[in-house]
């Protein structure tokens, strides 16, 4: 991901602690441990080739990249489904490929959410929903991403939109304007409307991290800086934060991890599953990286 990406020597200026928790969370979380918890915790994409000799074996077929991959990570930020509609067809073989309890997390497509106005996009949405569907017990949760160009000046044709996404979704939205996050207008009405709210955690947009939970749940897209001795530092803080959520009520959270350099993200999934299984007991399987001879 791109997005917030600086230079690193912007970078040493950065203070990257993240803000205190928004008012909105002592409302949605109950102030006890949920009787379950689920935690999703992946990448972007299984296709990268230069994971052969690590993730993947040496001699690995691309056909083979998403069966080696949901046998290390437990889900995928899908940003597939941004660019294209799959049939049920590709998404049946996705499914073979991947072990029972891999979550797919579709996000939206852009022909709804990039080509101007929201309005009179009912049909694309229904068309989006009536591709993932076939996903079934496989589907996470959706998310909708707004380009930063869609400011608050469109709160009304945006509140239209929510309401009519299908209610037998989980869909979280993430907004990049930042006249968004001066008020917490939006994330009212996301809570109102059982919608969650994606955090963006990026060198350059530290508004992103806005800490309001909207729902019991948490979609974390957790933007790392090619191993920066910060990146780890922060999956600290990430790690203390969502221990703190999840013995307050957090029922789910989908943590995904990007970098500039897809060759460097591995190393920081690795270590954020280990933060998280030391601090508050996420019961991730350890990253073997280099481990592909198991499979």
């Amino acid at each position: 991901m791109e997005f917030g990406k600086l230079s690193p020597v912007e970078l040493e200026k950065v203070v990257f602690k993240l803000p205190d928790d928004a008012p909105l969370n002592k409302r949605v979380l109950t102030g006890t441990t949920a009787s379950a918890f689920r935690i999703n915790l992946g990448l972007t994409n299984w296709g990268f080739s230069q994971w052969a000799g690590n993730l993947y074996p040496p001699q690995i077929k691309e056909k083979d990249f998403l069966h080696y991959y949901s046998r290390q990570f437990n889900s995928i930020e899908l940003n597939a489904t941004h660019y294209k509609l799959y049939g049920a067809g590709t998404i049946a073989k996705w499914k073979q490929a991947s072990p029972s309890g891999f979550l797919f997390c579709p996000k939206m497509f852009k022909e709804v959410t990039h080509k101007g106005s929201l309005m009179g996009t009912k049909a694309l949405v229904e068309e989006f929903c009536e591709a993932i569907k076939s996903f079934d017990d496989r589907l996470g949760p959706l998310f909708i991403q707004l380009p930063e160009t869609y400011s608050a000046n469109r709160m009304s044709e945006l509140l239209e939109f929510l309401n009519y996404l299908p209610k037998t979704y989980t869909f979280f939205l993430e907004v990049r304007h930042p006249d968004w996050f001066l008020s917490s207008q939006l994330f009212d009405h996301l809570q109102a409307l059982g919608i969650g709210a994606v955090l963006t955690d990026t060198a350059g947009r530290r508004d992103c991290a806005h800490m309001q939970l909207t729902i019991p749940k948490a979609f974390i897209r957790f933007v790392a800086n090619d191993q920066h001795p910060t990146d780890y530092k922060r999956i600290d803080e990430w790690a203390e934060r969502i221990k703190y959520w999840k013995n307050n009520g957090l029922e789910e959270l989908s943590f995904f991890v990007h970098s500039p350099d897809e060759g460097k993200v591995l190393e920081i999934a690795a270590y954020a599953i280990e933060r998280f299984n030391a601090v508050f007991e996420a019961g991730l399987k350890p990253l073997r990286l280099g481990g592909y001879t198991l499979f």
